[in-house]
């Protein structure tokens, strides 16, 4: 969830900088290189970034022909990390003062989503080139460690975000690359992560398969889920006694949705999720509250869904901020109510 619609960077850094556990922005209505896939992509062999048609493509025989370079810079941390060509706000949040916060954040790409987006030569996902995929894996982690050490520099309780819807692609049946391939690979990925395992997926979710990959701390939409299902309950409880956290995305960005809701409203909607998952097993509400964290539900990007925005309850919402356009008057109301919905349930279990 770095995603967002600003091109103004001192604007965007003000409002990652708002939260209790900043992040830095990606901007990618900004310049192409600001996009998450031509981000990652970066020292990958066989890639190559079309700036002008704003693609990231992929070329086989130029992947096995850049192999053996790329095996002598492997060892150099410098090949995976982020540049300051490909990123405008990574270097510039690492030069503020971050040491103050519970935590800072930051994001890369997962494997499973480059692998599915990426396509080669002849249209088929590198995710199915077995060769590939498994440089990949190790490249993405590579990036995750080399992003990971640099943020905890500036703050002890850095973590990384994987980015990966393409775990919700995984059990469609048209995949050629499914939920137990993607299972294994992915625990053992996790296994070589620095610090803590954070995964991030905004779409169609199936939790308990989730829970189950490794983590220590999940990212979801659960506006989505309008109602928590029973069946979810005790694998949500067994991940929060192991000590797990949940980010819960309970704040919609879309106009539509979020017109209709109020921190009050949203409050009600996640303590329901949280008053099933208590009371279909042995955890109690407080201790998920506990280890919760409060996110907008999916990714703050431009084409958001405008339709019944009123323009003096946006700028009334917006607080402080600069406003540029009706995509970050509405990112910038979301975010005001995570704020406030925070303090909601901070008060209401005593935390």
């Amino acid at each position: 969830m770095g995603v967002l619609p600003y091109t103004d960077i001192e604007n965007a850094l003000e409002l990652a900088l708002s939260l209790d556990v900043p992040f830095w922005p990606q901007l990618p209505l900004a310049g192409f290189y600001e996009d998450m896939w031509a981000q990652v992509s970066e020292g990958f062999p066989g890639i190559t970034l079309d700036a002008e048609q704003r693609k990231v493509s992929f070329n086989t025989r130029k992947f096995e022909d850049q192999l053996e370079d790329y095996a002598q810079r492997m060892d150099n941390s410098e090949t995976f990390a982020l540049s300051r060509k490909n990123s405008m706000l990574f270097h510039q949040f690492l030069s503020t003062k971050l040491d103050d916060y519970p935590a800072i954040r930051g994001q890369v790409t997962g494997p499973v989503n480059f692998g599915f987006r990426v396509v080669d030569e002849n249209k088929k996902p590198i995710i199915y080139n077995e060769g590939v995929r498994v440089l990949l894996f190790d490249f993405i982690q590579r990036k995750v460690n080399v992003q990971y050490r640099e943020l905890a520099k500036k703050n002890r309780n850095a973590f990384i975000w994987l980015d990966e819807p393409g775990l919700g692609w995984v059990f469609t049946s048209f995949s050629g690359y499914n939920d137990l391939q993607a299972k294994e690979d992915y625990q053992s990925f996790l296994s070589g992560i620095e610090g803590p395992k954070a995964l991030h997926l905004c779409v169609d979710v199936n939790l308990p398969y989730l829970l189950g990959l490794g983590l220590d701390i999940l990212s979801i939409d659960a506006y989505q889920f309008e109602s928590m299902p029973r069946g979810y309950a005790e694998h949500v409880a067994e991940f929060i006694k192991a000590n797990g956290i949940i980010s819960w995305g309970i704040v919609p960005t879309c106009a539509s949705s979020l017109d209709k809701e109020t921190p009050e409203t949203l409050a009600m909607r996640l303590k329901s999720y949280w008053d099933v998952i208590a009371q279909n097993s042995e955890t109690s509400t407080r201790q998920i509250a506990q280890q919760a964290l409060i996110a907008p539900a999916k990714c703050c990007i431009k084409y958001v869904d405008m339709v019944g925005t009123d323009n003096d309850t946006l700028e009334k919402e917006a607080g402080s901020y600069k406003i540029s356009g009706m995509e970050e008057r509405i990112v910038e109301k979301a975010f005001s109510y995570v704020r406030r919905l925070s303090g909601i349930l901070r008060q209401e279990f005593d935390l």
